[in-house]
């Protein structure tokens, strides 16, 4: 096994710099996701630890060994690198058995027969397939054929897998499913996985850390509740939770609190006293909090009237079931909250609403970097 390592890697095509500056360390058996929109850099990133692309600079280790180094004329092809790829194309032969086409690598390396019989069956195994040995790919379901690619990436049993959004042709369902299958093979065979998404619920739900990707650059690494938690910037802050975290202007009086304008809101004594180290004091920031964290002030518990509770206008309501995404707005100020499903609001009505603020987060006004 062996863990990865980025260090000031660089990707350009003609003029674009796809990937910029990317220092990434991933520890050996870790479960890596890379996580941004389509066209951030993150398939690029993977295909260059993989060899499929070269850096055009900086260098990567997989282990301890240097597989790519464009100043040292150092490129390792794929097939030395030790890794197995999945990919959102499940890329099976539709020629052969479900057998074969787990067998394949092996054969490629001239593994003995016996030996190649007992690792397919022993994957089949792991992943349900022992009936479906004899079939062909186009007798199978998304599901099924899946669960063949992983099988033969799993049998070669690589330092490390790469995995390019391997789930996102699968229904939802289904998806669900595979995500904790997926998870739990991942800690039973122990090997290293970087695993590239753009589905925020599927980086919570199954990485160990989260690499964050934005325009080529890494914006924050960290564990799914570090960035949820903790996020280092607006950006990863309103990429990572759904439904996204709200965004308001405000400005800092002196007195303490956050002014919107519309309405009030007193900073707590620890939070002040941050912003005035970070010279914010009488300056515009931009405030942020998570529609969960804004209540239905009939039903909270954090409430403090008169210095975090607003009377907001109720403009759609989303009832999810088990709870309600309430659209508010306050003057200019739009904003969503997260209800209970016993919350007796409806559209076009007004509200109390309640604000948690131990759970606001400060961002800087020009450069969205966190301030708390």
């Amino acid at each position: 096994m062996a863990g990865v390592r980025l260090e000031n890697v660089w990707k350009i095509f003609g003029g674009f710099e796809a990937v910029k500056d990317m220092n990434l360390d991933i520890k050996d058996g870790e479960f890596m996701i890379l996580l941004g929109p389509s066209g951030c850099g993150k398939t690029t990133t993977l295909r260059m630890i993989a060899g499929l692309e070269e850096p055009s600079k900086g260098q990567i280790y997989i282990g301890d060994k240097l597989v790519a180094d464009p100043e040292k004329g150092v490129f390792v092809p794929p097939k030395d690198r030790d890794i197995a790829m999945v990919f959102q194309s499940y890329a099976l032969y539709p020629h052969m058995t479900v057998y074969d086409n787990i067998a394949f690598p092996l054969k490629l390396r001239k593994v003995p027969k016996s030996e190649i019989d007992q690792r397919v069956r022993e994957v089949a195994e792991m992943l349900g397939l022992s009936e479906l040995l004899n079939r062909k790919p186009r007798e199978l379901s998304g599901g099924q054929r899946q669960r063949v690619a992983l099988g033969r990436a799993i049998v070669r049993r690589p330092k490390v897998f790469l995995m390019d959004e391997p789930l996102s042709n699968l229904d939802a369902k289904l998806r669900v499913k595979m995500r904790a299958e997926l998870k739990r093979l991942q800690k039973q065979l122990g090997v290293t996985t970087i695993y590239v998404t753009h589905d925020q619920v599927e980086a919570m739900t199954m990485g160990d850390r989260i690499a964050v990707i934005n325009q080529g650059q890494l914006q924050q690494v960290g564990t799914p509740e570090e960035v949820y938690d903790r996020p280092a910037n607006t950006f990863v802050a309103g990429f990572i939770g759904s439904p996204p975290m709200n965004f308001m202007s405000a400005s800092i009086t002196e007195e303490g609190f956050a002014d919107f304008g519309e309405f009030q809101l007193k900073l707590l004594p620890d939070q002040v006293e941050v912003l005035e180290e970070a010279g914010l004091i009488g300056k515009e920031v931009i405030f942020g909090i998570r529609p969960e964290d804004v209540y239905d002030a009939f039903f909270a518990q954090v409430k403090i009237p008169g210095e975090n509770m607003v009377r907001a206008l109720v403009e759609i309501m989303e009832n999810l079931g088990g709870e309600k995404v309430v659209h508010l707005r306050v003057g200019d100020v739009a904003l969503v909250g997260k209800f209970p499903a016993e919350s007796k609001v409806s559209e076009g009505e007004e509200v109390d609403i309640v604000f948690d603020m131990k759970k606001i987060h400060i961002f800087e006004k020009g450069s969205g970097k966190a301030i708390f």
